[in-house]
């Protein structure tokens, strides 16, 4: 992130925090009409979802993982429980 843009001043008046931006930035913003405002703002929701999705199923593909591996280690304990009461081979 742009060193000038993370120290704005947040309290400041839109006017005036729109001055502290980048030349750039502010003839970019200067162009925009309505409708490409309403597309960035639900383009910024819409990567908000996509990421709070993709950390679900993050966890979710971890979750299962450790499922499955419990599972495994689960049924090796049993048959070596299983196997303390056979007679030994003879």
């Amino acid at each position: 992130m742009d060193g000038r843009i993370a120290n704005m001043d947040e309290t400041a008046k839109p006017a005036e925090r729109m001055a502290e931006l980048p030349e750039e930035t502010r003839e970019f913003l200067a162009q925009l009409r309505e409708e490409d405002i309403a597309t960035l703002k639900d383009g910024v929701r819409l990567v908000n979802a996509i990421r709070t999705v993709g950390t679900f199923m993050k966890w979710l593909i971890v979750g299962f993982l450790g499922f499955v591996v419990g599972v495994v280690m689960l049924g090796e304990s049993v048959l070596k429980i299983i196997a303390w009461f056979r007679p030994p081979p003879v």
